[in-house]
């Protein structure tokens, strides 16, 4: 078995030369069995609409085969309304991602929708805003439209982001500080893309969501119920 990951730059593999910056793809291996394989087709500000009309689902599609794992995490450029090619409203977004399910069943792969990553925004008083408005209903209404399930990742996410806090939730994102990383001289204040830590810590509640849907999709994982079983508030690899 072999899974596959579409979507943004939050699912993205990184190199080096952007270093500390890692994707939820790159990460996922942390959680696999001894064999399985991570493919991980995620490109940097693309959507539902940009990664169709640039050829890399396409691309992606052809390497999928019976029994193949699909994880599809879009929605942070989908809503960029401002975006020409990429802005999808929610109804679009929902047909976009119920598509890409629908192709992967054909092929024989078995898709997973995942609902977009939250950003780190707080407000004055310390609380998490709200990310992504209605697309994360609406991909939750894709999964019921093509019959695939679903994994919340933005319910998840913002659990452990608020329960850790302005503070401590810095080290998950590419917050940075200047003069530490070559590739980021300056410094980075970016609440929406991920450190190793935000990779390992979100992939992480990913497979806690493929665990509960057991089966092919518990399959590939490692055999670790209590892990699993957090709550995502109290996610204890950090």
């Amino acid at each position: 078995m072999t899974i596959h990951w579409i979507g943004d730059s939050t699912v993205q593999y990184n190199d080096i030369t952007t270093w500390p910056q890692q994707g939820m793809g790159q990460a996922l291996g942390l959680y696999l069995q001894p064999g399985v394989m991570v493919e991980d087709h995620a490109r940097n500000g693309r959507s539902t609409v940009s990664f169709r009309a640039e050829g890399y689902w396409q691309a992606a599609a052809a390497r999928l085969r019976p029994g193949d794992l699909l994880l599809i995490q879009f929605g942070h450029n989908d809503e960029k309304a401002d975006s020409p090619g990429g802005y999808a409203d929610p109804a679009q977004y929902a047909q976009n991602l119920a598509a890409y399910a629908g192709e992967a069943q054909a092929a024989g792969a078995l898709p997973v929708l995942v609902t977009p990553l939250t950003r780190r925004r707080f407000d004055p008083d310390g609380r998490l805003q709200h990310s992504h408005g209605p697309y994360p209903e609406a991909c939750r209404r894709a999964a019921r439209s093509a019959g695939a399930p679903c994994i919340d990742l933005t319910d998840a996410s913002r659990r452990l982001v608020e329960a850790l806090g302005d503070a401590r939730s810095r080290a998950l994102y590419m917050v940075l500080p200047a003069g530490v990383y070559p590739a980021w001289p300056d410094g980075l204040e970016d609440n929406t893309h991920l450190r190793a830590a935000g990779a390992a810590a979100f992939a992480g509640l990913v497979a806690a969501g493929l665990w509960r849907l057991g089966g092919a999709y518990r399959a590939p994982l490692l055999p670790l119920p209590d892990l699993y079983a957090a709550p995502p508030e109290r996610w204890p690899i950090l």
